[in-house]
């Protein structure tokens, strides 16, 4: 692990998964996450910059609102169109939408335990780390 912490913005999830991304983050990059309810906080949260990643749920669970349409606003938006963000759903065709919409490959809240999944967390982080070297 970097001595470096990553800054990662989680969004829309509910108690239960963020304890459990939290729990993952803190192994993987060495911090834990910050939390944003819905897409309006979290377009400001992440317009105010130095996110590493974003991770956005399918369906946000206090608003109901879709993660996939943050994601297209994420990628659409010059201040927030280079941040890395990954779609948090056990669904296949979200995931193929999430990526088609610019997201990079995500995980499922089945798999948060998985070496696949901090894989691909390390990943992103590496890949930040090494553009501000």
């Amino acid at each position: 692990m970097s001595e470096t912490k990553a800054r990662v913005l989680s969004v829309g999830q509910c108690s239960p998964d963020h304890s459990q991304i939290t729990r993952l983050l803190e192994s993987v990059a060495g911090a834990g996450p910050d939390a944003a309810d819905s897409a309006s906080t979290a377009l400001e949260a992440a317009r105010a910059g130095g996110y590493d990643l974003i991770l956005v749920n399918r369906v946000f669970d206090a608003t109901g609102e879709s993660g996939l349409d943050l994601i297209a606003k994420l990628k659409e938006d010059a201040a927030t169109k280079g941040t890395p963000v990954m779609l948090v759903s056990n669904l296949t065709d979200a995931q193929e939408e999430a990526e088609r919409r610019g997201a990079l490959p995500g995980f499922g809240k089945a798999a948060l335990g998985a070496t696949e999944t901090e894989d691909l967390l390390r990943a992103v982080f590496s890949a930040g780390a090494s553009k501000t070297e």
